[in-house]
């Protein structure tokens, strides 16, 4: 920003899930629309303009979502939806799950008309990538004739879904990871828990992305049943894994297989332990007995299996598949039988 306003017409906020792309995104718009703006040009949060953003009734302000993540009020998504972003084969087979063309269609008369007020119209976009291919190039042709004094704000944890030519007029901006000690302390301030080991572990395990992180706090006790199952692979009865832990979601439980064997591989590789500090012991005593060829060839296998996890299916037969494979890295000859089900 200079002045009060943006170079372009367009804005791409790219980068990692839970990194509070989306609350930028809002504050930004909010701050060029605010009528009294402060230091910095940002939101002096009591004008009209600013009263309108926050009740989500501002007449020159749109966000678009899939309907899926849309709230009960018009121009508003879900707080949570950050840390939920779409995957491309649910966004392909699930209705409502996509931003679709009428979408983007109802956009015209927003922004060729003249604006409720003075200065710039928003459009925010969130998550980008989930538009539909129809959808993509209907707001294209927006980007190549840009009205007068609009903004398109695209937020994006998958950039390279969007289109090239989507992505070539937009000014793009990779938006960081906090570091481990700043997120630290916003958890800390926006956590019901005041267990500093239990948030350094969430925040491990998101990756580093604080709003993932404490969307993780419900689930941490699951997530150590869940590793504790796995974790002493000669005791692991796939079977007995598969009936404890069928009520899981099934999507978390293939991401918390693949970010354990993540961990497996690269400290097999590099020592290092990225998702599990915790349990670093265990892992380093584990990976000594597997072969990083095998554990990538499981990798791949999950990546498929991520996909599958979203479709209604049974459950318990699905994580008996996973675990039977899972126990099969540590067991060259049950490997070689699983690999051959292929």
């Amino acid at each position: 920003m200079q002045n009060g306003t943006i170079r372009g017409h367009a804005v791409l906020l790219k980068g990692r899930s839970g990194i509070g792309k989306f609350h930028f995104a809002r504050f930004l718009a909010k701050s060029l629309l605010c009528k009294n703006p402060v230091a910095d040009h940002m939101a002096c949060g009591d004008c009209v303009s600013c009263n309108w953003f926050e009740q989500q009734t501002h007449p020159d302000c749109v966000i678009l979502s899939p309907e899926a993540m849309l709230s009960d009020s018009t121009n508003a998504v879900q707080p949570d939806a950050e840390n939920s972003p779409p995957d491309e084969s649910k966004l392909k087979k699930k209705p409502g799950q996509q931003i679709s063309i009428s979408q983007i269609r109802e956009l015209d008369d927003f922004v060729y008309l003249s604006g409720h007020q003075s200065g710039y119209k928003m459009v925010l976009i969130y998550p980008a990538e989930a538009m539909n291919s129809a959808a993509s190039n209907a707001l294209l042709k927006k980007l190549e004739e840009p009205p007068a004094q609009v903004l398109f704000i695209l937020v994006s944890h998958q950039p390279q879904l969007l289109l090239p030519t989507i992505r070539s007029r937009c000014q793009q901006i990779a938006m960081p990871v906090p570091d481990a000690d700043a997120a630290m302390e916003w958890l800390r301030q926006s956590s019901a828990t005041h267990d500093t080991d239990k948030l350094r572990a969430l925040l491990a395990l998101s990756g580093y992305a604080p709003l993932a992180a404490l969307a993780l706090e419900e689930s941490h006790a699951a997530h150590r049943k869940f590793i504790d199952s796995i974790r002493k692979a000669e005791q692991l009865d796939p079977l007995a894994a598969a009936e404890g832990l069928h009520n899981l979601d099934l999507v978390m439980t293939v991401e918390w297989l693949q970010k354990w064997c993540y961990d497996l591989l690269s400290c097999r590789i590099s020592g290092v332990t990225r998702f599990h500090p915790d349990d670093e012991s265990h892992i380093r005593t584990l990976c000594q007995r597997i072969e990083p060829q095998s554990v990538l060839a499981y990798l791949r296998f999950l990546n498929t299996r991520q996909a599958l996890a979203r479709h209604p299916l049974q459950a318990k037969l699905f994580l008996e598949d996973l675990f039977i494979r899972y126990a099969g890295l540590f067991a060259p000859a049950l490997s070689g039988l699983t690999q051959g089900a292929d």
